[in-house]
């Protein structure tokens, strides 16, 4: 079984920043992708940013050149820097993995969310 937990979520104002973090443990053999989700109060759950195993990697236009995704090569873990945030960043952000498990099993797991608030 393979579980995902973020943490970092928090209040911050307006043009600040803030770092979430997602670590991954179970039975996990190799991940194919991991992603950070948003949903705002009264949205649907929407694609943020994305990395591939082979290198490739997606950002959403309403946050590029704010928030970066990186991953840990040591640890299943990755970050969300955000920077500049904006009121309309204020969502739950989830972390989702698609991945392999020691059993060869093709996975699709979701975080529980953390919520992301910015105002001030």
């Amino acid at each position: 079984q393979v579980q995902l937990e973020e943490s970092g979520g928090g209040l911050v104002q307006p043009g600040g920043s803030l770092r979430l973090s997602c670590v991954a443990s179970g039975d996990i053999r190799e991940w194919n992708t991991m992603a950070w989700y948003r949903q705002a109060p009264a949205g649907g759950r929407e694609l943020v940013t994305e990395i591939t195993s082979g290198g490739r990697s997606y950002v959403a236009d309403s946050v590029k050149g704010r928030f970066t995704m990186s991953k840990d090569g040591t640890k299943n873990t990755v970050s969300l820097q955000m920077n500049s945030l904006k009121p309309e960043d204020t969502a739950v952000y989830y972390c989702k993995t698609n991945a392999v498990t020691t059993s060869f099993m093709y996975v699709e797991v979701w975080g529980q969310g953390t919520l992301v608030t910015v105002s001030g």
